[in-house]
């Protein structure tokens, strides 16, 4: 925030240089417009079963819908309607909790397996059984996952970029961090209440064979919502989808104009607003067209959506977050072949894993690739007399003064969860 500028990646090229800087916004480019693809197929699902329209249909019919107000509105639409999706959203998740206890009420014996609701795994690392939810590599993964996805990518970095002062954004950082907290707790417990419900309804089972756990949610909707609120309920699901489509597109526009266009073309500056307004809208039509274009291939993928969309961040979070961690943490002059070709050793290192080491959790991922990306600058930096830099883009001086006192309160929050999971845990044991 103290360089003001309008995306993340200007500051790169101040830190290492304009390769960095563009690198790094390509990479962006491809990464979001991949998860966004992936996004819109999981909406897609819903819709193509609760109306009965091809999922293809479903895809292009959601990706107009959220280009429409997208291309017209920019960030400010973007902002406001992500505010009025939460709340439909919200709604209809505990409609659906509500129904599905509605349901299973009477029953007294379920028949679920422990390990399916068991929250902590301690016994597994995630390294050569495969298991990928267990506490080790959630913990250590998630640790430079949100740090990278949250500080250090665009489509999230923009909003808070566009806070009236650092303060602000920083609560606004903590706000998120609470609300999400409530809103994946409610989720998880609409997961667990489907698992009682399908522990007790044949109907329900007999429906699911044979079909993708994604298809679990859609075929909920279709037989046990009532009429009246199928509307309302796909509406959330499509709040959803386009809240995380509209932010994407958004930040995939502004990237591309500010970090390769004007890059590239240095005219583009100078000529009229409109033209650039014009120019701007052309790009979001652009990258609503790429993204719809990804999720018809991936539509059908045999792996659900939440994997899919995980693994395409886990290769990349890890690497991106190195090269920013370097430019805050180190104050030595590292030239950008090092700086780069640590980001590709990073990324490199996780294809490996990816390809030839299959037991290992894909959150794992997400350390091994910070890691090998900041080992070859690092190792640049010390067998190298490079000079020392004046402002490495983080100085005391740019922040509030209460803002150990924010971290500290974070940490405590983190330390709080885990101990509700926990006592949760003893509950059910």
């Amino acid at each position: 925030r103290s360089y003001q500028g309008f995306s993340i990646y200007e500051w790169l090229e101040k830190r290492f240089g304009k390769h960095t800087r563009v690198i790094l916004a390509l990479v962006f480019l491809l990464s979001r417009s991949l998860a966004t693809g992936v996004a819109i197929v999981a909406t897609s699902y819903v819709v193509s079963v609760l109306i009965g329209i091809d999922v293809y249909i479903s895809i292009i019919s959601i990706s107009l819908i959220s280009l429409l107000y997208t291309s017209i509105g920019g960030i400010l639409a973007d902002i406001y309607t992500d505010v009025m999706q939460l709340a439909v959203l919200l709604f209809s998740t505990v409609l659906f909790c509500g129904i599905i206890i509605y349901g299973i009420d009477g029953h007294t014996s379920f028949t679920i397996a422990y390990h399916r609701i068991k929250i902590f795994n301690y016994a597994s690392f995630g390294i050569q059984d495969g298991n990928t939810f267990s506490l080790a590599p959630m913990l250590c993964g998630g640790f430079f996952l949100y740090i990278s996805y949250y500080g250090f990518d665009q489509s999230q970095a923009q909003r808070f970029l566009s806070c009236e002062n650092t303060d602000a954004a920083q609560k606004a950082i903590i706000i998120n961090t609470i609300v999400r907290f409530v809103i994946v707790m409610l989720y998880s417990f609409l997961g667990i209440l489907l698992l009682l419900l399908l522990s007790v309804d044949n109907t329900l089972r007999s429906l699911l064979t044979n079909q993708q756990p994604d298809m679990l949610i859609p075929t909920f909707i279709k037989h046990y919502i009532p009429a009246g609120l199928k509307g309302v309920v796909i509406s959330g699901i499509l709040a959803a989808s386009m809240s995380s489509m509209d932010s994407a597109i958004n930040s995939l526009s502004a990237i591309t104009y500010n970090d390769a266009l004007k890059i590239a073309y240095e005219k583009v500056e100078s000529i009229h607003d409109k033209i650039k307004l014009l120019l701007s809208r052309l790009l979001t039509v652009f990258w609503g067209v790429i993204t719809t274009l990804f999720a018809t291939i991936f539509a059908g993928s045999s792996e659900t959506v939440v994997e899919l969309v995980n693994k395409i961040g886990s290769l990349l979070y890890g690497p991106i977050c190195a090269v920013f961690i370097i430019g805050m943490l180190t104050r030595k002059k590292i030239h950008q072949l090092a700086v780069t070709g640590g980001f590709a050793t990073g990324i490199l290192v996780n294809v490996y894993i990816w390809l030839f080491l299959p037991s290992v959790s894909w959150m794992w991922w997400n350390a091994t690739g910070f890691f090998a990306a900041v080992l070859l600058p690092f190792i640049f930096s010390f067998f190298t007399d490079s000079e020392y830099i004046s402002d490495s883009g983080y100085t005391g001086k740019t922040l509030p003064k209460n803002t150990w006192f924010k971290a500290i309160v974070l940490v405590i929050w983190f330390m709080a969860i885990i101990g509700f999971f926990m006592i949760i845990e003893k509950v059910f044991e």
